[in-house]
This record gives structure tokens, sequence and C-alpha cells, in this order.
């Protein structure tokens, strides 16, 4: 049986570019839908996160607020509630072992602004993960965690790697815009990841060898998919 490591914030909150505080967590869709696509094929899913904090979904990704349909928004956190004893309880990301794991699966929401872009566990693990040619899987704001994979001399894991994520374009129509601490595609950008975006709330995947990215909450279905085939699965 196939397992990954699904990582997921920890954070609640993400301090915004004037230094006032905006509840934030993870992404409801894109830990739902990746979680019922890759269990559903048969695929062992463990959940870790900074600390084994129990996460937070933000609020408004179960709500018209973040542009979420009643009907599917009934369906994501009927979902959740079926992961709760799993959710209250997951691993500690520092206790893990990338060797355990033929991929780490990292889903957003901006809380990995907050927390994983600068975690070194989570730097640690993907390091070992694309060192070893297994699977590196990050969806919209989850390639934010990516930014924690930095080597001795400080140059960037997957500098030079073709990727996507939650854009720029998409951050300023639907996320916070110009409040933001920072813009995820440009920050990978500034740390030598290329970019490859797809028409805003479009599902877009991008695979350059071990390395798996979807761009937005759209993407969440296909990007658990495009692991699986790359699983073998």
């Amino acid at each position: 049986m196939a397992k990954i490591l699904m990582v997921i914030s920890a954070a609640d909150s993400l301090t915004m570019a004037d230094g006032t505080t905006h509840p934030t967590g993870y992404w409801a869709e894109e830990v739902a839908a990746s979680h019922q696509v890759l269990t559903d094929a048969g695929v062992r899913v463990d959940i870790a996160t900074p600390g084994g904090a129990v996460p937070t979904v933000d609020p408004i990704s179960l709500d018209e607020r973040g542009g979420v349909a009643e009907a599917d928004a009934k369906r994501f956190g009927a979902y959740l509630d079926s992961l709760a004893d799993v959710l209250a309880d997951p691993l500690v990301l520092a206790e893990v072992s990338a060797a355990d794991y033929d991929a780490v699966y990292i889903p957003g929401g901006h809380g990995p602004m907050a927390d994983l872009a600068y975690d070194a566990d989570l730097g640690r693990l993907l390091a070992e993960t694309d060192r070893a040619g297994r699977i590196v899987a990050a969806l919209c704001h989850g390639p934010a965690g990516l930014l924690s994979a930095v080597r001795e001399d400080g140059s960037f894991v997957f500098a030079g790697r073709t990727l996507t994520t939650f854009t720029d374009e998409e951050e300023h129509q639907g996320g916070v815009g110009d409040a933001a601490p920072y813009f995820v595609e440009a920050k990978l950008r500034e740390r030598g990841a290329v970019i490859d975006a797809g028409p805003a709330w479009t599902s877009k995947v991008v695979v350059d060898g071990n390395l798996i990215s979807g761009q937005n909450p759209q993407s969440s279905v296909d990007t658990a998919n495009r692991v699986l085939a790359a699983l073998k699965v």
C-alpha cells in the first residue's frame, strides 16, 4: 500500500503587511477533496502538523465568503467531520521520517504562509524526499511550504524547478490582496522557481519530475489524481 504524508498548517492566523492579524488556517476543499481522492484509491494518508498541533480550518473556506457554494461547503464540512479523530491527533512533523512515505502532500489555505514556509522540519523532510526521487506535491498556497527547503549554503532546493501556485492575480482577486505579508508566486520566483500559471480560478496542475503542484482550490482533485498516477495506483 502506498503511503502519503499530508502536511497541514497548524497556523490559525497570519500577520499581515500592516502588522494586523488575519484569521486563517487550512482550506477545507484542499484537505477534504485531496484526502478523499487519495484514500478512495487505497492509499494510506497520514496527517502531520508542526508540533502535532490540531489544525484549524479557515472558516471562510466553508461558506460564501470564500466563494464556496453552500452544497460544496456542506460536503467538505461533512468529510472533515469524518476525519475529526485523525485531525485531532496529527503526527508531530519533527518526528516523521521521510523514508516512511512515498510522497509528501501539502494542501493550502493561507496557513502555510505563516508556519510551513519557515519550518525547518518540513524543509528537511522535503529535501530528503526530493533527493530520494519520491513525490513532493503542493497545492494552492501549499507551495509556500516549499520555501522551507533550503540547503546548508542557503540555496533553495526547488530553484530551477517548474511549478504552479496560487497566483498573485488570484491573491489580488480573491485572496487578501495587498494586505498579504508576501505573495507566494512572487516569493517562489524570487527564490528561483519557474512558475507556470494557468488562468485564474481554473484547474492547473504542473508536473516536473517528482514535483507535482496545483494552482488553486479548483485544482484539488486533479492534483491528487496526478499524485496517484505518479504512484501508479
